[in-house]
């Protein structure tokens, strides 16, 4: 009975040790997540000079240096789980996978509650993590995408669009950036960006925390 109880109580602290690695992993992988999310952010404000007209960022004709191929399809991440690129947009518009309707993404809701002026997301930047710099640089499994839209605090009804001189939103952005990673890790940042003389400034910025 002696030993029985001692195996028993040796399983027990095998699994809670299994078990506090499987939380502190998860942990892990959580916190890089944000750092790939906010560094990619990063790196496609510095795109954001050379786009003379932000329209051509909005209508999605105009993308960052930062991209792996085509905007579409699906990417194979290190760990075998994928990442596609559509439906991750989608996601952000309306909250499915499948395309969205123009009513659905001007739907009021806890996430999206500007209505018309919601941000209609667009593919801007998308890669993995180890090509933001030379090869080697950096050696991290997180795949990253960045998103741009309208700045939801103009009042025009037209997410396709930047507001026009002097009206409330001019000249300003939304980003959003997300990282996937290892184990089902996923980050998202939203940046609003403005550009100044010579520099994109960021205006905002928070975590999207995911239900």
């Amino acid at each position: 009975m002696a030993l029985l109880l001692m195996s028993a109580f040796g399983v027990g602290l095998l699994l809670l040790t299994a078990t506090e690695t499987r939380i502190a992993a998860s942990f892990r992988d959580a916190q890089a997540a944000f750092y790939a999310a906010d560094a990619a952010a990063e790196r496609a404000m510095d795109d954001l000079l050379a786009v003379p007209d932000w329209n051509r960022l909005l209508d999605g004709s105009t993308r960052s240096s930062f991209v792996d191929g085509a905007p579409r399809g699906r990417r194979v991440l290190d760990d075998g789980s994928t990442v596609d690129l559509a439906q991750a947009v989608n996601m952000a518009n309306c909250h499915r996978v499948m395309a969205c309707r123009d009513a659905e993404m001007d739907a009021v809701s806890d996430a999206r509650p500007w209505g018309p002026n919601n941000p209609r997301w667009t593919l801007f930047a998308y890669g993995r993590v180890r090509d933001l710099l030379p090869a080697g640089a950096i050696d991290s499994p997180f795949y990253v995408i960045v998103m741009i839209g309208d700045d939801p605090a103009e009042t025009d009804n037209d997410p396709t669009r930047d507001g026009a001189d002097g009206s409330p939103g001019a000249g300003v952005l939304a980003m959003r950036s997300e990282a996937f990673g290892p184990g089902g890790a996923h980050r998202i940042v939203e940046v609003t960006v403005a550009r100044g003389a010579g520099a994109i400034r960021g205006l905002s910025w928070r975590e999207i925390r995911q239900d």
